[in-house]
């Protein structure tokens, strides 16, 4: 059983999520941190139990199949029945129009019959408020206006209006065109508008994919991640969402239920350095955007993990009572409580996210040196907070400790100052920040390292493993053949490793031990051995960890080791992070058969 065996369509604005069965289970508005209008994937109310869905339904369906349109977004879903079948094309326009990017909050579904005379019934039932407000239906010739407390959407299609009203099955003899989005009048008819529109935006995502710098390898792997981390960046402020959704839990019955629909500065650095790697620049230029944003208010207040997408800063935590949540497992929680944490490491995830800018001589717009100084303000912090208690990167809500991890992100910060500092010729700053550098260094390694355990511990002078500590070779704190390295791994393996997955951690967290697998970890595992020289097992394990996706190459946050079923929130940039890094490291080259 795999529930999220989802599609994910979108523009960088809004995103939806479409099961095989062509329902869209999953869409907020009026961006990715919203209202979910369709809310089925944590279910509905009681008085209410069909709705939140967008379904097409077929009678007498059989079987259905599903993929993307090559190096697109663009979604195409087939239902087969027993007197006929038919297409079903999603997408979410976006394309240049006006010589812009157009990326309105509406997507668009194209019905078209392939065999048979198939029968259909369309099911729209929006809600308002996370299910709590049924809407007030309004009706044209060719619309249907839902209309909420405090917003309105409309739907615009050739299909007969009776029957979408009524919900009632009839004949699919041609092609229907269905647009969801805001209350507007369309400037053309509706086969018109949605015909260009499709073409318009598959040219535009197979023109974005084709200036990829993919690998030889696992093409399909990277192509498709890469698109999927594309769709969980917001293009109007630059932000990156760790996840479209809220709520779907760790595992059964954890309470490790979660908003991720914001902007963690950790996470949002590792898809930056995943796309850059890609040479899709223009999200790291977008990002940088954002980021100096929340720089530039640090004279206000400290910096925080999480940040909202149009940069607010209090995600205020609460549960939704409405909805049962997925699969039934509440809560359905509404905001993060991580924004009031003290997590340390950002300092270093902020600097380490905008370094390459830099030295980048393609950018547009590059950083100055005002920009420099105000990113010394945060190594700044660095040096102050290195060594001192903190939350943690795994978000720990009860309990302090001196993070290895966070202490490794404010190294990262002074020996990133001092590199920057040298490319711009501040020759003396950049001697003042690597003695900072070695300074915490020889603490780091120190404090970290327990001779008991032959191992980099989660904390200084602890005993408890944590696989956060592989990072230590992914920023270049250390070597990767350093023995107490190559000792870390062994003790990580031992105790974390399950198969080719890893655990996040060996002492118990606020909710008690988790069960499942943190792919993130794992795939931190596969390029440290990489990059140890123990290939073979590197490639073995990715190998193993590309099974885990779904049918159309996505991944949640985590997956039970015992039976491969996705947990977590969806789809998990975190997780697509590690395809395209391993892929990246693991190729072999162009050279090598060409």
């Amino acid at each position: 059983m795999n529930d999220l065996e989802l599609g994910v369509i979108g523009n960088c604005a809004v995103a939806a999520l479409i099961d095989r069965d062509a329902r869209v289970l999953w869409y907020c508005l009026p961006r990715f941190d919203g209202d979910p209008v369709f809310h089925a994937l944590l279910g509905a109310p009681k008085d209410a139990p069909d709705d939140g869905v967008f379904a097409i339904e077929l009678e007498d369906h059989v079987h259905s199949w599903q993929s993307y349109v090559e190096n697109t977004a663009v979604l195409q879903t087939e239902l087969h029945g027993k007197q006929g079948s038919l297409r079903i094309t999603d997408f979410a326009p976006r394309l240049f129009w006006r010589e812009r990017l157009f990326y309105p909050q509406a997507i668009v579904r194209r019905l078209t019959p392939i065999s048979g005379s198939p029968r259909i019934r369309i099911r729209l039932r929006p809600r308002f408020d996370y299910g709590a407000s049924a809407p007030i239906r309004t009706y044209g010739s060719h619309h249907i206006r839902y209309v909420g407390p405090s917003a309105t959407i409309r739907l615009t299609t050739n299909a007969p209006i009776d029957f979408i009203r009524d919900e009632t099955f009839f004949n699919l003899r041609a092609p229907i065109d269905l647009i969801l989005g805001p209350d507007e009048t369309l400037q053309e008819g509706v086969v018109e508008t949605a015909g260009r529109l499709e073409e318009r935006t598959t040219d535009y995502w197979r023109n974005w994919t084709h200036r990829l710098a993919i690998p030889f390898e696992f093409q399909d792997a990277v192509i498709r991640a890469a698109v999927t981390l594309k769709l969980c960046t917001y293009e109007p402020t630059g932000a990156i969402v760790a996840a479209l959704t809220t709520s779907i839990p760790e595992g059964p019955g954890t309470q490790r239920n979660w908003d991720y629909r914001f902007c963690w500065l950790r996470d949002s650095y590792f898809v930056v350095r995943a796309l850059n790697r890609l040479s899709a620049v223009r999200k790291m230029e977008n990002y940088f955007r954002w980021l100096m944003n929340v720089v530039a208010s640090l004279h206000e207040t400290d910096i925080q993990p999480v940040y909202g997408i149009g940069l607010e800063s209090a995600l205020v935590e609460r549960t939704v009572p409405g909805l049962p949540g997925y699969r039934g497992i509440g809560p359905v929680r509404v905001g993060n409580q991580a924004y009031e944490h003290s997590q340390h490491d950002n300092c270093g995830n902020v600097i380490l996210g905008v370094a390459q800018m830099f030295v980048d001589r393609r950018l547009l717009s590059p950083p100055g040196h005002e920009d420099f100084l105000r990113l010394e303000e945060l190594g700044r912090k660095a040096l102050q907070l290195y060594d001192k208690p903190d939350a943690g990167m795994w978000e720990y809500r009860t309990r302090a400790s001196i993070h290895t991890t966070s202490s490794l992100m404010c190294w990262a910060a002074a020996d990133r100052l001092a590199r920057i500092a040298g490319h711009i010729g501040e020759t003396q700053r950049a001697g003042e920040w690597r003695s900072h550098a070695d300074r915490m260094k020889q603490v780091i390694l120190e404090r970290s390292w327990s001779h008991k355990r032959q191992s980099f511990v989660e904390s200084f002078d602890g005993e408890f493993l944590d696989a956060g500590v592989l990072l230590m070779t992914e920023v270049g704190f250390i070597d990767p053949h350093d023995p107490r390295m190559a000792a870390t791994v062994k003790q990580l393996e031992k105790v974390l490793g399950r198969g080719p997955h890893m655990m996040r951690y060996e002492a118990a967290d606020d909710f008690g031990m988790p069960g499942t697998a943190f792919n993130t970890c794992s795939f931190w595992r596969i390029d440290a051995l990489a990059r140890m020289g123990r290939v073979e097992e590197a490639r073995e394990y990715f190998e193993e960890m590309l099974k885990l996706r779904n049918r159309l190459g996505l991944m949640s946050e985590d997956v039970d080791p015992k039976t491969g079923e996705m947990w977590g929130n969806y789809p998990q940039t975190y997780s697509l992070v590690g395809i395209v890094n391993c892929a990246m490291r693991l190729t072999r080259s162009w050279e090598s058969v060409t």
